[in-house]
């Protein structure tokens, strides 16, 4: 494993399965990494698929600006004061095409809907996760999107399918419905989670540097999934951690131990300790 030659100004680091231990918990150790590089002038910002509501839990680690990226680039959210600043919506048009695409080439795929006002269903979406027992619409995805539907400002668009293996459904569902919107996976199941086109971890993340004057050759990533390539790709420096997807692990040169071993925090120490 390397540390970065300079300081960086910017972290971007993923959630699950990358900074987060199992559970979904932030060790000790990592948050002390996370508090001395803000003490050190260094801002460090979470980018994940995670949605909005899913962010108090991390709440006490996001640093003085109080902002994540989520839903993939979807959404940019104050979590501290539970504010949208900044969203990317697919369009109910565009959401409904990429439904009847993929129901078409993958039967049995049922949908979900993150969308500023909360969370929204098929009936044939299982829940399996956070926030199972929160009171939300269930219906046909043409109701929930459909004019008088409780479906506006999508941030991201979920299609689960029953047995598919989760890289061969990526690949079905980009041939059919990748020219409509952006297609990606981070989680162990048969889950995509679908944005609108152009919107990905990478351009949301690449549009808050420019905001504050930050070049790419000055930010350090992390990631361990698929939805974090184009992240990883863009950044000036960038690691996957060692318990990362193949094709991560394939394209990015550095590496640093798994989350459970505190991966990013071992990354972090080896720079702090030259400031």
């Amino acid at each position: 494993m390397t540390t970065p030659r300079t300081t960086p100004r910017l972290i971007a680091t993923d959630l699950d399965g990358t900074l987060l231990c199992g559970g979904g918990t932030v060790s000790a150790r990592t948050a002390a990494a996370l508090a001395a590089a803000e003490a050190a002038g260094v801002q460090v910002v979470f980018v994940t698929g995670r949605p909005p509501r899913w962010m108090q839990q991390v709440s006490a680690h996001i640093g003085g600006h109080g902002v994540a990226i989520c839903s993939n680039g979807g959404a940019v959210v104050d979590v501290r004061r539970g504010e949208l600043l900044e969203s990317s919506p697919l369009g109910a048009e565009a959401a409904l095409a990429v439904v009847a695409a993929l129901r078409a080439k993958l039967p049995g795929t049922a949908f979900a809907f993150e969308y500023p006002a909360g969370f929204a269903r098929e009936p044939g979406y299982e829940l399996r996760m956070w926030g199972e027992d929160e009171s939300h619409p269930v219906g046909p995805a043409e109701e929930l999107l459909g004019t008088g539907g409780p479906v506006r400002g999508l941030f991201k668009l979920l299609a689960k399918h029953p047995d598919l293996d989760p890289d061969k459904l990526l690949t079905e569902a980009r041939a059919v419905a990748g020219h409509l919107a952006e297609i990606t996976r981070s989680a162990p199941v048969p889950l995509l989670e679908i944005s609108a086109p152009g919107v990905t971890k990478a351009s949301t993340l690449a549009r808050w540097c420019a905001g504050r004057g930050i070049d790419r050759s000055e930010v350090v990533a992390f990631g361990d999934m698929p939805n974090d390539l184009e992240m990883l790709a863009w950044a000036g420096t960038a690691y996957a951690v060692a318990n990362a997807h193949p094709q991560v692990l394939a394209a990015v040169p550095l590496h640093t131990v798994s989350n459970e071993q505190d991966g990013v925090a071992a990354v972090l120490e080896g720079f702090l300790g030259r400031v």
